[in-house]
């Protein structure tokens, strides 16, 4: 009982803070965008709780647990260095591109940005957005799924239902204020949980005589091939062409605050990252000690393995404070999805032009409760892992958006058609190498060979296309930071 009260006060305050955000929300461009108006902490945080999700607290310690520090961490210097760039290259650049372009969504941000008068770039763009995202909303679904099937021993169609009503409540409601809102929240709560959870893992297994390394020899392996090596840091990659991490950067209230947003984001970042690869390696040790249901035996599944340990290891009275922790972590990036989803479908395709903002900000509304609907399906017919789900639809974003976003603000030559030339490359080649395309006995991201053919694409294309206009070449100057 004490964990249902508790998990109740939690999605309660999200509730309240969708209603208050709705108060305050008049159009599409505040629905969308806040009306840029977010300070450094909240955009910093937001963008960090969005993009980590579920896959911070069930992915990657699972991932470290099954496999050793192999996989996390490769992954994570990949993560934190793309991070790092994402902000100090693409941030600043984007956030004054897009003022001075009155562009609230990515689409549209290229769209005006290479004056493209046919809407081919907004519309290809859109619908890359509306493929990926959907299916990056349904793997935060399935880790909202794992959560309350673990927690309250239901069964998965109703913890699926459960998700997606309180994900769809309160984005329907406030929209990016909410979300950015309810995101500080989540993150802070995600941050709380790792260090509580590693700090007893710790205590647990120390003087146990406990050797993780006999337990697991692969445990502290994390020497590898070249390719997989370059395949598990090509995840940074992926920062780049977000576009859910993208709208944060466009809504911070002004190019200054970039500079403070980032040194916050990126310890935020960091420090979650240490504590769940710390989790996934003590959860080795700890299971050896007590084996621990869902990890163990036939069913088992090593992305439990964080909520394993919290089972084990907290009052009930606590624990069910860290397992909202965990429904904050899906929470944070599943609505920043739908959001972007959404927009996509309401800024970005042609049939909504002639509504007015405020009828485009109900019709977002209802977008947002429509692509979750698609999402849910998807979940419940997908057998993959959270880890593979994510690793999809964020090798998708990253390929299609990624060369083409850094080269349109920092390459006064990249043409229209070497951006549309860049976005199908690398779409396409996502999707070409992760059905069709295994290399025996290596890790092998689509993302890495994604992303760079589609580099080559967006220059060879723009050298051998006509150089653009005067007027063109005028705005992009103009809107250096």
């Amino acid at each position: 009982m004490a964990l249902v009260i508790q998990f109740a006060m939690y999605l309660v305050l999200m509730l309240a803070i969708g209603w208050y955000s709705m108060t305050r929300t008049k159009n599409n461009e505040d629905f969308i965008i806040g009306g840029r108006s977010l300070g450094p902490v909240t955009s910093a945080v937001s963008a960090g709780a969005s993009d980590m999700s579920g896959w911070l607290l069930l992915g990657l310690p699972g991932a470290v647990f099954a496999s050793g520090l192999v996989e996390g961490v490769w992954i994570s210097l990949g993560l934190v260095l793309g991070a790092y760039l994402n902000w100090l290259i693409v941030a600043p650049r984007l956030r004054s591109y897009t003022e001075k372009l009155d562009a609230v969504t990515l689409p549209t941000y290229l769209s005006n940005r290479f004056d493209d008068d046919s809407k081919l770039l907004k519309t290809v763009s859109a619908v890359v957005i509306l493929f990926f995202f959907t299916l990056y909303v349904a793997s935060g679904l399935k880790g909202g799924t794992l959560l309350f099937a673990h927690s309250f021993g239901i069964t998965e169609n109703v913890s699926m239902l459960i998700t997606t009503f309180v994900v769809v409540s309160y984005t329907f409601l406030g929209g990016y204020m909410a979300v950015c809102w309810t995101d500080l929240i989540q993150g802070l709560l995600m941050l709380t949980a790792l260090v509580f959870c590693s700090l007893l893992s710790f205590f647990a297994i120390s003087g146990s005589g406990v050797d993780i390394a006999t337990i697991s020899p692969k445990a502290f392996q994390f020497s590898t091939t070249l390719l997989t090596g370059a395949s598990l840091m090509a995840w940074g990659f992926g920062y780049f062409g977000q576009p859910h991490i993208l709208a944060r950067f466009i809504g911070i209230d002004s190019v200054q605050s970039v500079s403070k947003a980032r040194r916050v984001g990126m310890s935020w970042m960091i420090i979650c990252l240490v504590l769940s690869v710390s989790i996934g390696l003590m959860g080795i040790g700890y299971n050896s000690i007590a084996p621990m249901a869902g990890v163990t035996g036939p069913d088992a599944n090593s992305e439990r393995i964080f909520l394993a340990m919290v089972s084990a290891l907290f009052h009930p009275i606590f624990g069910g404070f860290v397992l909202a922790a965990v429904l904050a972590a899906v929470m944070s990036t599943a609505d920043s999805q739908l959001l972007v989803l959404t927009s996509a479908l309401t800024e970005d395709l042609p049939f909504f032009e002639k509504y007015s903002d405020t009828q485009k900000a109900w019709i977002s509304r209802f977008g947002v409760a429509g692509f979750a609907l698609i999402a849910l399906v998807i979940t419940a017919t997908s057998g993959g892992t959270i880890l593979a789900m994510v690793g999809y639809a964020w090798g998708g974003f990253g390929a299609a958006f990624g060369p083409l976003i850094i080269l349109s603000l920092t390459w006064r030559g990249t043409t229209k058609y070497g951006a549309l030339a860049g976005m199908i490359v690398g779409a396409v080649t996502i999707f070409v190498v992760k059905n069709y395309i295994k290399i025996e006995g290596e890790y092998f991201y689509e993302l890495l060979p994604g992303f760079i053919l589609a580099t080559i694409a967006i220059i060879v294309v723009s050298l051998i296309t006509a150089k653009p206009s005067e007027e063109t070449l005028q705005k992009f100057d103009e809107s250096q930071p």
